[in-house]
């Protein structure tokens, strides 16, 4: 370990080799929001950031008018088990969520 203090340590920097196999034993999945005609925007909204982590309020907006205008949204991609955690926040709120491989 270096004694510069602006160094990282190795053991912190994720190389392309740890990443690639990181999303071979955790491949990514795709959390699909779907359009509906019962739920109003702001709800969508609000349901968003209370079900997933780390959303913004402009990144919940974007996500809730994409799935509004073209009828589905990607919500977040990560592993499959956090996925189907997601999923199923979003379904107990009445919004319409499945997942994919990406």
């Amino acid at each position: 370990m270096s004694n510069n203090p602006l160094t990282l340590p190795e053991y912190q920097v994720e190389t392309e080799e740890l990443q690639r196999l990181r999303a071979k034993l955790l491949p990514p999945y795709r959390v699909v929001l779907f359009d509906d005609d019962y739920n109003e925007m702001n709800y969508v909204v609000f349901v968003l950031l209370h079900s997933i982590n780390n959303l913004s309020q402009a990144e919940a907006e974007r996500i809730m008018l994409t799935a509004h205008l073209t009828g589905t949204a990607i919500v977040t991609v990560c592993p499959k088990e956090i996925a189907e955690f997601y999923q199923e926040r979003l379904l107990s709120y009445g919004l319409t969520a499945t997942i994919e491989p990406e």
